[in-house]
């Protein structure tokens, strides 16, 4: 229902000015009288950009789930022998004796895939951040509650030869390096693409893009050395494949897609060395980053759109990661798997 394109709004519109101003009437004037903040909301039909400022109600920031839906849940390992009554579809959905790394594992999404390998008997995780004490806690607490060998490598992703050595620490560590899922990453919003900051635009391209690449390239080269290959998951997002409405993101976009291509590139020519890559691209996620009073109008907006009619919970990729990283899904490499509650169908 959200507008990909000028062309495609000419053609079938999908956000009118009076619908917004309609849903925007429904949803917000019914209690309080003071209103905050305003967020900008941008809207085309028939070829005309039009910008909206719709309202918060004063003391309505709560979250858009039920409460309590970005509380950190707690990992249970797999039991020691619980692998040998596995049928032998289930037991391709572990990942015994498997190590894994993840970047921006410190917290939020990255964090939760974390807990989700190591509820499928994963031998080690090295979690990657650039926040120290988000890293620490994250390996600690993930250490404690499941007795999984993790550890935190604290590393810039633009940082070619930091990575490519912190790559090596952990395969000296560990002895093998088998899964790679890159969550690290930023997003700028509501930029409007005439006046966005050039120092922003490489910044962001900066991490999203040449960040996972160098990422992609050090463990990929050992994975070939290996000889043994490996899974390799990029974290990109649904915004590499349509345009979000109503916040103006165009260097966000253009980062994700960027993540999406690069993926197909690298799992084609990788595959010859028995890695698989494989990207994600989440919807909009009901984190704890999302949960502020400044983004509650947009949410509305974004679980109005969304067949679902909600945002993704903290742990609805975890299942995905899991599949991408085990050899449940030994014959898929190449694709971008969209988790979105349906919303990119309209």
């Amino acid at each position: 229902m959200f507008a990909r394109s000028l062309a495609k709004a000419a053609a079938k519109p999908a956000f009118r000015p009076a619908a917004v101003t309609s849903v925007a009437r429904a949803t917000f004037t019914t209690s309080a009288k003071r209103f905050e903040p305003e967020v900008p909301v941008v809207s085309y039909g028939s070829g005309q950009r039009v910008e909206e400022r719709l309202s918060v109600p004063h003391g309505q920031s709560g979250p858009v789930n039920p409460p309590g839906g970005d509380q950190m849940k707690v990992a249970h390992p797999l039991g020691p022998n619980a692998t040998q009554h596995l049928t032998p579809t289930l037991s391709k959905f572990t990942l015994s004796g498997k190590v894994a790394v993840i970047t921006g594992g410190g917290r939020g999404l990255g964090y939760n895939m974390a807990q989700a390998l190591a509820e499928t008997g994963i031998r080690g995780i090295a979690i990657l951040d650039v926040q120290e004490e988000l890293g620490d806690n994250a390996a600690r607490e993930l250490s404690e509650q499941t007795g999984v060998d993790v550890r935190f490598y604290k590393v810039d992703v633009r940082d070619g030869a930091g990575i490519n050595q912190t790559m090596q620490d952990i395969v000296d560590h560990y002895g093998a390096l088998d899964v790679l899922i890159n969550a690290a990453g930023i997003a700028d919003s509501n930029i409007k693409a005439e006046t966005y900051p050039h120092d922003k635009f490489r910044r962001l391209i900066d991490i999203n893009i040449t960040g996972t690449f160098l990422v992609n390239q050090a463990v990929g080269n050992h994975m070939i050395a290996s000889g043994k290959g490996g899974s390799i998951i990029n974290i990109a997002s649904m915004s590499g494949s349509i345009v979000n409405y109503p916040q103006e993101q165009s260097c966000y976009n253009t980062s994700k897609a960027g993540v999406i291509q690069m993926t197909k590139s690298l799992a084609a020519e990788w595959a010859r060395y028995k890695i698989r890559v494989n990207s994600i691209s989440p919807g909009y996620m009901d984190t704890a980053l999302n949960r502020v009073p400044a983004l509650e109008a947009q949410k509305q907006i974004w679980v109005q759109n969304t067949p679902q009619k909600r945002l993704g919970d903290v742990d609805d990729l975890n299942n995905l990661a899991v599949y991408l990283a085990s050899d449940g899904s030994a014959f898929m490499t190449g694709n971008n798997c969209i988790i979105d509650g349906g919303y990119s169908l309209w």
